[in-house]
């Protein structure tokens, strides 16, 4: 006996929709896609498809798969292991195993075949079943009412729920229970879980979102984060992953970003991390359409190998080698004459989270009421507790509140909160790993901080700013400067606690700040995160549209062919003319 062989039915008359078999679903037939699934899982002499039409057998003849024909076919019930007894009986005595394929779930994979095959076989069970869970309150209904909860003391319940995509019978059991005369109930049934990819064509409702789910796209986001070089990257991918709808999203760590990791999964995307394997080998078992590299400087070798595959990839802060072979590179905190084709640089191409869209901005008051202090999402040199302990006795002595504010990598958070206990200032607060951090910037007259993407946030919400930068790299994020409403104090590590006093009590005169506030005023980013979605979307369109040009080619081949129908067809003509 053969092994196993799959079985498509393809049932004209009980479709829901006219033609729906051969009705091109996402540019191909749900028949047709059925097939191509089949054919990547076994030979066309074991793929049979039953069929009560003409056109679905035309199909088969051109994808050289089997079929079976009768004009009568027709389903009656639910239960297709009974309806198609005769064809199940015949193939149970050729194949060991049976595999019914519906064309009328899409959404299924070769890959959820295989690897509920292999459940299947690990299990040593009579049957497989796809099925999808989906917790509910189940009622009863009793004429015309609904009458009391079923399992009211459960509430909210799991129900399982049979999908028609794949069932698996092996023949033996199945021979058996056919030869009792049963309509073919298999007792040992195991389920496999395919829940999103369980759609099944049953309206137009469910084609229209079958097609919109097909044409999704695959996106991955290359990240990187660890204390070093701060959670910039991180929320900048997160911020962008966030506005994305339309198409699938992942995430690759680089081994290293073991705080990356962290923040990802408190989004409930999902993320990985190279093991041994280099990560562009990481990033390619996903098969992604668009790669969206933001991890600082890249290589040659990475995005080559990315490159060679043909996947179009954005970067974003990146000064490497190979950023040549990008095919955008997206330097916002870089000096913006530095823009080329490939290269957009400077601040109209910060991305402005939606928070502080609907923030309220500040307004410049007289005197100072509060006063910020935050160093980004790490803060390696802690830079806050040294800020806080220069500014404090001039903030208590005149009566200023200040708000302290640290991101999920801040390594020092347990040592800071007792020494605020020590410093027993009622009005200090301190705030860690905070999502909305526009209403931490809301109200605040002044703030101390690094000079990353915090810098154009406080900009937005008009609040005039002194600039430490955490290390090298920073010092060259040029936007941070007296023009844009900031005193830069330079490298934090070279910068003395006198120099940071004297700049913070100038900066508390009104006239000063206001100053810095009239410069903020000018700046806008509220259209930067719409036109590089745009940018990246139209990356990841032209790439579906060489796709399609490489799909509708012409071979050689075919266009010699072609080359000589035409002559042939010019002969008869001049035949037919004398």
């Amino acid at each position: 006996m053969r092994k196993r062989c799959i079985i498509i039915p393809a049932i004209k008359k009980n479709a829901v929709i006219p033609d729906q078999l051969v009705k091109k679903l996402a540019g191909t037939t749900l028949l047709e896609r059925a097939i191509a699934t089949a054919q990547k899982l076994e030979a066309n002499e074991d793929i049979y498809v039953l069929t009560d039409s003409q056109e679905s057998t035309l199909i088969c003849d051109r994808h050289g798969v089997r079929h079976r024909y009768n004009s009568e076919f027709v389903f009656h019930t639910l239960n297709i292991v009974a309806e198609m007894r005769d064809l199940l009986g015949e193939l149970g005595l050729e194949y060991e195993h049976c595999l019914v394929l519906r064309a009328s779930c899409p959404l299924i994979t070769a890959d959820d075949v295989e690897d509920a095959w292999h459940k299947y076989e690990d299990s040593g069970a009579d049957s497989l079943v796809t099925v999808k869970s989906v917790h509910q309150r189940v009622w009863s209904v009793q004429g015309r009412n609904l009458s009391q909860l079923l399992d009211e003391e459960l509430g909210e319940r799991e129900v399982v729920i049979e999908s028609k995509a794949l069932i698996i019978l092996r023949s033996e059991a199945l021979l058996k229970a056919l030869s009792r005369g049963s309509a073919a109930r298999m007792d040992n049934v195991v389920p496999y879980f395919l829940n999103d990819r369980a759609i099944e064509i049953q309206s137009y409702q469910d084609w229209w979102i079958c097609e919109h789910l097909l044409r999704r796209k695959h996106i991955v986001f290359v990240v990187a984060g660890w204390p070093a070089i701060g959670m910039g990257h991180i929320y900048r991918a997160l911020m962008l992953a966030h506005e994305i709808m339309d198409h699938k999203i992942s995430f690759v760590c680089t081994r290293e970003s073991e705080l990356a990791v962290e923040s990802i999964a408190r989004r409930d995307y999902h993320s990985t991390r190279p093991g041994e394997e280099e990560l562009a080998e990481t990033v390619l078992k996903l098969r992604p359409d668009l790669v969206v590299n933001d991890i600082l400087n890249t290589d040659l070798e990475y995005m080559g190998t990315l490159k060679a595959e043909g996947i179009p990839c954005i970067n974003f802060e990146d000064e490497g080698e190979g950023a040549q072979l990008a095919d955008l590179v997206i330097n916002a905190v870089y000096d913006a004459s530095l823009t080329s084709d490939k290269c957009l640089c400077g601040p109209d191409w910060f991305c402005l989270r939606d928070e502080f869209l609907e923030a309220e901005r500040n307004v410049c008051r007289p005197k100072v009421k509060t006063v910020l202090i935050t160093f980004g999402g790490t803060d390696q040199c802690d830079n806050t507790r040294r800020c806080l302990d220069i500014v404090e006795p001039i903030c208590r002595e005149r009566g200023i509140a200040i708000r302290v504010v640290a991101g999920p990598g801040y390594v020092h958070r347990y040592e800071m909160e007792e020494h605020l206990r020590d410093l027993d200032n009622k009005d200090i607060s301190f705030t860690w790993a905070t999502n909305v951090m526009s209403r931490q910037m809301e109200g605040a007259d002044l703030c101390l901080c690094a000079a990353g993407r915090t810098t154009y946030e406080l900009a937005h919400m008009h609040v005039p700013a002194m600039v430490l930068a955490t290390h090298e790299r920073e010092l060259r994020h040029s936007f941070a400067r007296g023009a844009n409403g900031f005193a830069f104090l330079g490298l934090g590590e070279r910068v003395t606690d006198d120099k940071i006093r004297n700049v913070f009590l100038k900066m508390l005169d009104g006239k000063a700040r206001l100053r810095f506030y009239e410069r903020m005023t000018r700046l806008d980013f509220t259209g930067n995160k719409a036109r590089v979605l745009a940018l990246m979307l139209d990356i990841l369109d032209k790439k579906k549209a060489r796709a399609g040009q490489e799909e509708n080619k012409v071979s050689p081949c075919d266009s010699d062919k072609g080359e000589a129908v035409q002559a042939e067809a010019a002969q008869g003509e001049a035949e037919c003319a004398q």
